[in-house]
């Protein structure tokens, strides 16, 4: 098992453009519908957990879901098997890349991966979207937490202190 779950991982991390956004749909396939590890719930709530928890989302999620899968030991393969790849693929460009970076063929590959990744992080978002419950009532709420991070450059940090306010002084309606 702790080797399914470094090979899954390591699978993911090796053929995942894009960063950690856009692994989501894959380790939720691999670790929710191919190998039934966790189920999609645990998945979504591993997963508001680790958009949470400081460090990069895939380490996070792998944390979760390798913890949730073997306990310690599956939290430590998972976490080796999503950033070894990474790890590997940064030194092997480090070493290449001032090399080729500026010859056409290598910018063009580049250019050519932006759309993709933009599918890639949007299918999760609208996933989660639809399990959350969002719906035309509520989603002013994450608009309006899209526009003033993005359009009005407000911290994060302060829109996240305000939301826990919110829903407590919802909860206590």
């Amino acid at each position: 098992m702790l080797f399914q779950i470094f090979a899954s991982f390591f699978k993911i991390g090796a053929f995942t453009i894009g960063g950690g956004y856009a692994m989501i749909p894959l380790i939720k396939n691999e670790v929710c519908t191919k190998r039934g590890w966790i189920t999609e719930d645990d998945f979504l709530d591993g997963l508001a957990a680790a958009q949470s928890a400081p460090g990069p989302i895939a380490v996070n999620i792998s944390i979760y879901t390798g913890f949730h899968a073997h306990g310690y030991s599956g939290m430590l393969m998972a976490v080796l098997g999503s950033v070894l790849p990474s790890l590997i693929i940064i030194v092997a460009i480090a070493m290449l890349f001032h090399q080729y970076a500026e010859q056409t063929m290598v910018k063009r590959a580049f250019s050519a991966l932006r759309p993709a990744v933009v599918a890639l992080i949007a299918v999760p978002l609208l996933q989660m979207a639809k399990k959350s419950g969002l719906s035309l009532k509520n989603a002013w709420f994450p608009l309006l937490i899209a526009v003033l991070v993005g359009a009005l450059n407000v911290t994060p940090v302060y829109l996240i202190l305000l939301t826990i306010v919110y829903a407590v002084w919802e909860a206590r309606k």
